[in-house]
């Protein structure tokens, strides 16, 4: 058999070169998976087979990234993004930013966004200052994109947020909370109610030549006095909606719980159990494990998990709707949180409580001895918790020290919970997800709303148990609606891109470990990684670069599967309480399965119009973790603004090119200490080493050395902390020859990708 004719390079003939390949890539973001391109070049045969190597190469080269199906142009934007309209071009045209955005993506990237197309719902053109949900389209030449508005969102408040602070010549400043804002001068007149001590919001009024510009108060926030007023400059400066209209208010009053008529099974005598931090006041999720007495699954177990039904209570439409989906999620401060739904539903109605009757969401699966799944089922019951625990007492109680609550369920219930939980285990083991030890820090509160003290508290097998229940029912989910075509809006996590798999892999270099090439790295490839430094004075070091090579999880309705996981589909079911994408999935299982009444079905959409609903609470989750950052960085500067001058032991945790950062051991405070501050040598960032190294010495800092540090400046209601070095830098082993070298490759790297965008 002959072969086909071969153009350049080796090629089949016909096949486009790598330039059109990746022309076609930028100039079709939308439209660029591999049947895609093929279609587009007219390929066949070899040439389709062709074109699969050349896309592998460009992958491999960082100037194309694979995100699940799709191919785009490195640092590309989603196809949906949240935008904030920043100002306008010089021909009057709306120019916006992205409202959350990662730094370690590179610049803040620009959208020259136009009106929604004509026949959509009436939607207001936006303003400056307006948040837009907004189609992102094609990347100009200078890097801006174009982008059509979906929806207009609710407009936040142009205005400063600060505290009033007494001069000491008897006059009045506003101090921000905002790190990059300058303070200003208010008036006695422009005061309002406002009094010192007090966290306002202000609004420029004019600014002068000389000395700094004056305000006006708009609104008093509430007093700095208050145990929860940390929180509330979070909730304003990422617009957090907090406060439930009146109709949202009224309609969760006037809910109803339902009764035990078909299609709803009753469980009542399934002997379920909750387990959840002792502080919980809601219940979403419920649980229960025993051996399979099917003689033709010897060492089975069934596990079952039942979950909140919250879309009895809240319908597609509703005001109850409305908001959730406007919030996304619940949001977690240390001193308060910001639900999803009104206390009536989420405390009362939904919550899961001991020995009372409630209506959830059930799946029972059946494992074999191996940990693996065999079948699943979903059903709609009424069920009644026989127990409330909380996750030390569980672990109490199997670790052979029951208390009054839990003695009497231990040998009926927990003891065949975590039998079948060491049979997930098994599965979980065999499944290999990727297994990063990160120690999760908890605040803890004086009376007072300050900082008690700062905890790293244990990671008990109670924990762990749930989670696995949890990560099957959601898998069980995900399978469900999948098979049965139903859109639905999937968890998705993006295996790490090849740029950063590359930089993974050059890090690794210096400490002589290796990682495979190639697309189809496995997350069993990071857990060796991680299991050779185990125990080692480099395993914080590595574990944190491991992290950040990852890709951030998100939403969306089409299915990549969850790297994280190692599992080909996934959707969040088990909090529909506090995540409005577990509640659309609630509402596709009930219709899928005709589990439903007729009004709390999905209802029939495009999926364009999940995709815009993926992007919202993909965006409400980023707006929720930076406020809660924010929130722990203020409290914890606070309780350290009276230690200036102090001596701490810290971790170096990240870099950049102007310095370091830091975080204190025992506290976890995080804080910066500038390059000039490092030593008298000139400090540059090496970003293959993950180190700040000198110039003349070879000495510095990397990643995840042990440092001691003296507190020299703490901006409170910034949340800024600023350090001087105390410790000697270490020898790295960077002589002058090759640190030269080195700058040599990295310059000659550089060149080659010059007029590429950082992710």
């Amino acid at each position: 058999m002959s072969k086909p004719p071969r153009g350049g390079g080796g090629r089949p003939r016909g096949t486009p070169s790598r330039e059109a390949i990746a022309a076609f890539i930028r100039d079709n973001p939308q439209k660029a998976t591999k049947r895609d391109i093929a279609r587009a070049f007219g390929l066949k045969g070899d040439a389709r087979v062709a074109l699969k190597h050349v896309l592998r190469e460009l992958e491999e080269e960082g100037l194309v990234e694979k995100r699940g199906k799709r191919l785009a142009a490195p640092g590309t934007l989603p196809p949906v993004m949240v935008l904030e309209v920043t100002g306008r071009d010089a021909d009057g045209g709306l120019i916006a930013r992205p409202a959350e955005w990662d730094e370690e993506r590179g610049a803040l990237p620009l959208v020259t966004i136009s009106a929604p197309k004509k026949g959509r719902a009436k939607i207001i053109l936006p303003g400056v200052g307006d948040r837009v949900l907004t189609r992102i389209g094609e990347q100009a030449g200078d890097g801006s994109y174009q982008g059509r508005v979906i929806k207009r969102l609710e407009r936040k408040k142009a205005a400063i947020l600060g505290v009033v602070r007494r001069t000491d010549k008897g006059g009045y400043r506003i101090e921000p909370t905002e790190r990059k804002q300058n303070e200003l001068e208010i008036d006695k007149a422009d005061l309002g109610d406002a009094r010192p001590g007090d966290l306002v919001e202000v609004s420029e009024t004019r600014s002068g030549r000389h000395g700094l510009a004056k305000g006006k108060v708009l609104e008093v926030i509430g007093s700095l006095k208050s145990e929860k007023a940390v929180s509330m400059i979070a909730i304003h400066a990422h617009g957090i909606p907090h406060i439930f209209p009146e109709e949202v208010l009224a309609e969760a009053e006037a809910a109803k719980r339902p009764g035990i008529e078909p299609p709803r099974e009753d469980w009542r005598d399934v002997p379920l159990i909750t387990i959840d931090p002792a502080t919980a006041k809601d219940h979403d999720d419920a649980v229960h494990g025993m051996p399979d007495d099917d003689p033709s699954n010897p060492g089975g177990h069934i596990v079952t998990v039942a979950i909140a039904d919250v879309a009895h209570f809240v319908r597609p439409g509703s005001a109850l709707d409305r908001e959730a989906q406007k919030r996304g999620n619940s949001v977690y401060f240390p001193d308060r949180v910001v639900p999803m739904l009104p206390e009536r539903i989420s405390n009362d109605l939904c919550s899961l409580r001991e020995k009372e009757d409630r209506p959830a969401m059930a799946v029972r699966m059946v494992f074999d001895a191996s940990g693996h799944k065999k079948s699943h089922s979903f059903h709609r019951i009424m069920m009644r918790s026989h127990a409330k625990l909380s996750y030390e007492q569980a672990q109490q109680a199997i670790d052979g020290a029951p208390d009054a609550i839990a003695k009497p369920v231990l040998d009926t219930i927990l003891k065949p919970l975590w039998a079948a939980y060491a049979c997930l285990l098994k599965g979980r083991r065999n499944r290999e997800p990727l297994e990063l030890d990160i120690p999760e820090r908890k605040i803890l509160l004086a009376e007072d709303g300050t900082v008690d003290k700062v905890v790293v508290p244990p990671r008990l097998d109670a924990h762990k148990l749930i989670e696995e229940c949890m990560i099957q029912a959601n898998v069980a989910a995900a399978e469900t609606l999948e098979k049965k075509k139903q859109a639905l809006v999937f968890r998705i996590h993006d295996a790490p891109a090849l740029a950063k798999q590359e930089a993974l892999r050059e890090f690794l270099k210096t400490l002589d470990i290796p990682l495979a090439r190639g697309a189809q790295l496995r997350p069993s490839a990071f857990n060796a990684i991680l299991s050779r430094v185990e125990d080692t004075d480099h395993s914080p070091l590595v574990h944190g670069v491991v992290l950040r090579s990852q890709s951030q999880a998100e939403y969306s309705p089409d299915n990549i599967g969850h790297f994280g996981l190692n599992l080909k589909r996934y959707a969040h079911f088990t909090s529909p309480i506090r995540r409005y994408a577990d509640l659309i999935v609630h509402r596709a299982l009930i219709g899928a399965l005709g589990l439903g009444d007729g009004g709390d079905e999905l209802p029939e959409m495009e999926i364009d119009r999940l995709r815009e609903i993926a992007g919202l609470i993909s965006s409400a989750e980023r707006r929720a973790v930076s406020a809660e950052r924010d929130t722990v960085d203020r409290l914890i500067a606070e309780h350290l603004a009276d230690r200036v001058g102090d001596t701490f032991d810290a971790r170096v945790s990240g870099m950049a090119g102007a310095g370091l950062f830091v975080t204190l051991d025992g506290l976890g405070a995080d804080g910066f200490i500038p390059a000039s501050k490092l030593g008298e040598d000139y400090y540059r960032h090496d970003e293959a080493l993950h180190a700040m190294v000198g110039e003349r010495s070879g000495a510095g800092y990397r990643l995840g050395d042990p440092v001691e540090v003296r507190l020299a400046e703490v901006q409170a209601m910034a949340g800024a902390i600023r350090f001087d070095m105390e410790s000697e830098p270490r020898d790295l082993g960077m002589s002058m020859t090759s640190r030269h070298k080195g700058r040599g490759k990295q310059m000659a790297r550089k060149a080659g990708n010059r007029g590429r965008r950082r992710r």
